[in-house]
Order: C-alpha cells, then structure tokens, then sequence
C-alpha cells in the first residue's frame, strides 16, 4: 500500500513542463469559452467528517453562470431533494468541477471553494423555462486547467464503441424498487 506522496513519488515521476505550468488562479478566455459550450460537469464536495460526494450537473449550455475571472454559478434544478453537495458545502467549502463538452476528449477541471447562495440578484442569470432556481453553488475559483484527453479516449465515451442498449438494464426505478424490496428482506 502506498501511503504518502513520498511514497507515490518513489514510483511516478514528478510533474513536470506543460502538466504545471498550465494551472491558473483565475477564469481566462479558454475557461470561460469551455464553460459556456458545456452542458453537463460534476461537482465534488465531502461534509465536515470527509465524506465524499460526486453529483451530476447538466442543462442547456451556457447553463453554468460566469460571474467574473475567479467565480461562477451553478443554478440548482428541481430534483430529488436529497441535497448532498449543497449540504457538504455548508460543512466543507472546498469543491472540485470536472465540465465536459459532448464531442471534445478535452475536460475541464476547477478546484475551488464554494457557497450556498438564494440571492435573486445572481440567480435571475440562470433561468430555465422562465423560472429561477431557488438556490445555487457559487464557486472561487483557486486553480483551473484544461485536463487532456487520454482518459475520453480510452473510454471512446464519445463513440459507439462501448455504448450499450439500455435494454440491457431495468430503468431506474425498477432498479431502486428492487434494492427497497431485497434490503427489506
């Protein structure tokens, strides 16, 4: 078992170049640009005890509010109301966004720290068919980077080489209603 970065290191080489280099503090031209194309990220949190959670974010691009060169607003959107990123960020602050563009290998990734917000003076940014969210999740930006592909192409995510029938599974529902029903049992 690998337990420290030392230990890690005795096995990768350190980052170097370009990897190190291309990491910024703010929201440039690029980013934003990404941003803009993107319908769809995923959000990183963990509450105050660590525990981690990774959610899927999507809507038309452009979705995702640039608030200015080190903030950006994701519109929170009816759901479940489970609430587990937004309530890990009042515990923990400290997020992570990966944006993908549908088509592009490349991602996006930004670290930062983020807030719960209900003010309407940001929120009338994020309209969906008319209605404003009732909350969202106002990211600082402390780095950000285009990550490269090698990932998406490994995973041809994009081709229909690996895509599946969705026969080949129950719908969701089914799914859930058969996990209530064994754990009951």
């Amino acid at each position: 078992m690998l337990r420290n970065e030392k230990e890690l290191r005795s096995i990768f080489a350190a980052p170097e170049g370009l990897s190190i280099q291309k990491a910024r503090s703010t929201l440039d031209r690029h980013s934003r640009h990404f941003i803009s194309l993107s319908p769809f990220l995923v959000i990183a949190t963990s509450n105050a005890n660590g525990k981690a959670d990774v959610s899927p974010r999507g809507d038309p691009p452009g979705f995702v509010h640039v608030v200015d060169d080190r903030t950006f607003l994701i519109p929170d959107r009816p759901g479940n109301n489970r609430l587990d990123s937004m309530v890990n960020i009042t515990e923990n602050p400290n997020v992570a966004c990966l944006f993908f563009i549908p088509g592009f290998e490349d991602t996006l990734r930004v670290a930062g720290r983020a807030v719960v917000t209900s003010d309407a003076s940001l929120l009338k940014h994020c309209l969906a068919d008319g209605k404003q969210p009732k909350a969202g999740i106002l990211v600082t930006v402390d780095e950000v980077f285009l990550h490269c592909a090698k990932a998406l192409k490994r995973s041809k995510l994009w081709l229909d080489d690996y895509k599946r029938d969705r026969s080949q599974m129950p719908g969701l529902t089914r799914i859930i209603m058969e996990q209530i029903s064994e754990a009951a049992t």
